[in-house]
């Protein structure tokens, strides 16, 4: 089988480097727990898609209250991974773990009901319904445990004051009558995390949740991010391409490459290692 081509390359600090190949098997990898005794564990886990193997042995396991950032070149997996961790892709090989149980073969709609949560894209939000009614529409089908159309009746108030505080959470409570589609980008990816709060999960996942967003809404997302897990206590697990974040807000970093784990430790010994210099930096520490 073949791996992914490694076309262009992460957005970081550095320029965008020529590909230098693998930069070692595994080096600079920190000693894991057992993956089963993790708060959100991945063992040896495989993807393909036909001939292409997107992740490759991956394994990971996150501690409870951990904030663990994965990054990579382009190509590298991390959406792949993810994927599979929340149950959009199954595994070709491979196990995940959730607070201890064997959660892999469990369907995507199930695992917010098991304590794991993604952030809801931009394409996902309820345009034409305000903050506070794309809010509770969730807080409402967490507990119910199944969604259903008399959410939308305007008469329903069930989980109202805790929606208006989540969205207050995230910085929203001035926005909430207005409609998700008239929000700035950054407010509406906040939003989705406010949506993902709302499940009440013990791990949290974000895929990229600063993308697109201006330096000044970068910071206050940053700072909401950590702000979520200090004053929650949430496990969370983020892809991000934006390096200055990673390294100011990770407890330890996740390194993948063409689709294996080259690297796991806290940021700056991440931002020092050789194989992740030669894999995703091009070795150009200097710009760091």
């Amino acid at each position: 089988m073949t791996r992914p081509s490694d076309e262009g390359r992460l957005d970081g600090p550095a320029q965008d480097a020529p590909d230098s190949g693998r930069g070692g098997s595994g080096r600079g990898v920190e000693p894991e727990m057992d993956p089963q005794s993790a708060v959100l564990g991945v063992a040896d886990l495989t993807r393909t898609f036909g001939e292409i193997v997107a992740v490759d042995g991956a394994s990971l396991a996150v501690e409870a209250g951990e904030l663990r950032a994965v990054i990579g070149p382009n190509g590298a997996g991390k959406t792949t991974l993810f994927n599979c961790v929340m149950g959009a892709l199954a595994p070709t090989a491979g196990s995940v773990y959730l607070n201890g149980r064997d959660i892999t073969d469990d369907p995507e709609e199930r695992r917010p009901h098991l304590g794991m949560a993604r952030s809801f894209q931009s394409n996902l939000l309820f345009g034409d319904q305000s903050v506070l009614e794309n809010v509770r529409l969730v807080v409402q089908t967490a507990r119910k445990g199944a969604f259903s159309l008399d959410l939308f009746r305007p008469h329903h108030d069930v989980g109202r004051d805790r929606a208006a505080a989540i969205a207050e959470t995230v910085g929203l409570d001035a926005d909430l009558g207005t409609e998700a589609k008239n929000l700035s980008h950054g407010d509406q990816r906040r939003l989705g995390i406010a949506m993902a709060l709302a499940t009440e999960p013990d791990v949290l996942l974000l895929d990229e949740p600063t993308s697109g967003m201006s330096p000044g809404a970068t910071a206050q997302t940053a700072q909401l991010i950590q702000d979520i897990r200090d004053d929650r206590g949430l496990t969370v697990v983020l892809v991000e391409h934006d390096m200055d974040v990673v390294l100011s807000i990770s407890d330890r970093v996740t390194v993948l490459d063409r689709g294996q784990v080259i690297a796991t430790a806290p940021p700056a010994e991440v931002q020092n290692d050789q194989a992740v210099q030669d894999a995703y930096l091009g070795g150009m520490r200097e710009e760091l």
